[in-house]
């Protein structure tokens, strides 16, 4: 199975057991050298990030989900999305670069009908492709999932989604929808 297929699967699983709605953002974090079987930050590959683009894009854009890419750490971890997705957010100025923000970034800004890069986001759901770590840019409670895909190419790639925080202790009645 090509790249671009199995993020499509991936994506589709995600917003499956996230119970994503239209307006939904997935923040996906991706190293791009991870999935040709490099070490992270040693050979990012842009044609990798096309297909990669591609297939999660195709997926969330047909269920009206917003896709926020984050970048390298040399942008602190910033965040690519439509403006759209982030109306009242403050975007930073800055272009992605394929050494600088990344290869999937940088396709995505380009992308983007409007892209809006911003510090962080607090995303409804995640995937981590290659150890990028995204948890920044989850609601809290972010819960782990298990989904069908585990690997994008040669990097292994982890999925979350959130769920609002319990409160009110023992007495509290909870929304089974929610969770």
């Amino acid at each position: 199975m090509d790249i671009r297929e199995q993020c499509k699967i991936a994506v589709s699983e995600l917003c499956c057991a996230a119970k994503l709605k239209k307006g939904d953002i997935v923040v996906v974090g991706c190293s791009t050298s991870e999935v040709v079987g490099s070490k992270i930050g040693t050979n990012s590959d842009p044609d990798t990030a096309e297909k990669i683009f591609d297939g999660i894009y195709s997926v969330l854009k047909e269920k009206g989900i917003y896709l926020a890419v984050q970048c390298c750490e040399h942008l602190n971890r910033a965040i690519v999305t439509e403006r759209a997705a982030v109306p009242y957010a403050e975007c930073v100025n800055v272009i992605p670069q394929k050494k600088a923000g990344g290869s999937l970034a940088t396709v995505a800004y380009h992308s983007f009908d409007a892209p809006c890069v911003i510090e962080e986001v607090k995303a409804d759901a995640g995937m981590d492709i290659g150890g990028t770590l995204i948890g920044m840019h989850l609601k809290k409670v972010a819960v782990p999932l298990r989904l069908s895909i585990n690997k994008i190419g040669e990097a292994s790639v982890l999925f979350a989604r959130v769920r609002p925080k319990f409160i009110g202790g023992i007495r509290a009645i909870y929304d089974e929808n929610l969770i």
